[in-house]
């Protein structure tokens, strides 16, 4: 599988695990000759430029696309166009506009659209999904998330603080998908509705709250962006509560916050005793030595889109739901403006289609 990446921060971390999981990462590109350079060491043999427009001309299987947050979308469809196999990071769209396009790119394309979202993947998320998929929970009422990171008040502002960088020019909203998209593959819903709420108003851009209704009629609480208490679990957090249980990721140290606490009360349970237990993910391994938890996660969403290219596995998060949970962020944004008035989301679900939306 022949591959090339285009953004060399992210990029390259994922270039360098795609090659150590067979891929062969034959082309890379970045604007900054730092990246280049620290590509050059570490992708030895690859063609290196600054324009990405030049991998276009690259035969290839698959690109990643981890460019600036808010600019995959118009990349993403011109390798479609190309029948090249696309994953792409973190926000599929930067507007509603943007995510039509994108989806019917991928519907015209002969190749296919993976989304590299890494946080669905984790293995505290997969713990929980498994108690879902069992009915362990009953029906899903509610479903939070956290995306927080602990950082200090200078390291925010060089963050956020800067609008020549990308994350100086998103809206506090845009930056919701490592908890939209969990949420969403958990419930197997899609977001309707959104309210979002500064957490400070004296700094209203350091965190957010999203208060999401799902077509399931469940509502989901998000939280990203800069909060004291950062989870060890990748800055990652999740709890679902059902109808006849609760599954959620332990809040503790190191290792441990990768496990996922469940319980269910005595009234829903054979015996009649509350039944709570703490279970640990099994490791996951390649080539005989186990991943580190952190990194899980990005391995399984590249082992995915392998199989998608090579065999027609069908993507791990494909076009539809990855829009979807990036618009949750740009309705979002609205809300925050117009003071946490509920804004409808864009239905980019298969059902929208079939209604002729």
């Amino acid at each position: 599988m022949r591959m090339g990446v285009i953004g060399l921060r992210r990029g390259l971390h994922m270039a360098t695990w795609g090659r150590r999981l067979g891929m062969d990462v034959v082309a890379a590109c970045d604007r900054d000759p730092g990246c280049l350079q620290d590509a050059g060491r570490l992708l030895p043999g690859a063609e290196l430029t600054g324009d990405w427009r030049d991998l276009l001309a690259q035969r290839l299987d698959g690109v990643l696309v981890a460019n600036d947050f808010d600019a995959h979308a118009p990349v993403a469809v011109e390798f479609l166009r190309r029948g090249v196999h696309v994953l792409s990071e973190t926000a599929a769209c930067a507007d509603e506009e943007q995510g039509r396009r994108l989806v019917a790119a991928v519907e015209r394309s002969s190749a296919t659209y993976s989304f590299a979202e890494n946080y669905v993947a984790h293995p505290h998320v997969r713990l929980v999904r498994q108690a879902v998929d069992a009915g362990e929970l009953g029906r899903i009422s509610l479903v939070e998330a956290d995306y927080l990171h602990g950082l200090s008040p200078g390291q925010v502002a060089a963050l956020i603080g800067d609008p020549a960088h990308w994350r100086g020019r998103i809206a506090a909203t845009a930056y919701c998908t490592h908890t939209v998209s969990p949420v969403l593959a958990l419930t197997d819903a899609w977001p309707v509705e959104v309210s979002a709420f500064s957490v400070d108003v004296a700094d209203p851009r350091a965190a957010v709250v999203l208060t999401v209704r799902l077509s399931s009629g469940a509502l989901a609480v998000t939280r990203h962006g800069f909060l004291q208490g950062e989870p060890d679990s990748h800055w990652s957090w999740i709890c679902a509560r059902g109808t006849r249980g609760l599954a959620e990721s332990v809040r503790a140290p190191g290792e441990r916050a990768w496990s996922v606490r469940v319980r269910a009360e005595a009234w829903a349970t054979a015996d009649g005793r509350v039944r709570e237990e703490e279970r640990v993910p099994p490791p996951l391994s390649h080539a005989g030595t186990a991943v580190e938890r952190g990194e899980e996660g990005t391995v399984l969403v590249l082992r995915a889109f392998r199989a998608t290219v090579e065999r027609g596995e069908p993507p791990l998060v494909p076009v539809r739901p990855a829009v979807a949970a990036s618009l949750v962020g740009v309705a979002g944004a609205e809300s925050l403006r117009n003071g946490g008035r509920p804004v409808p989301v864009p239905d980019v679900s298969p059902a929208a289609v079939r209604r002729g939306q």
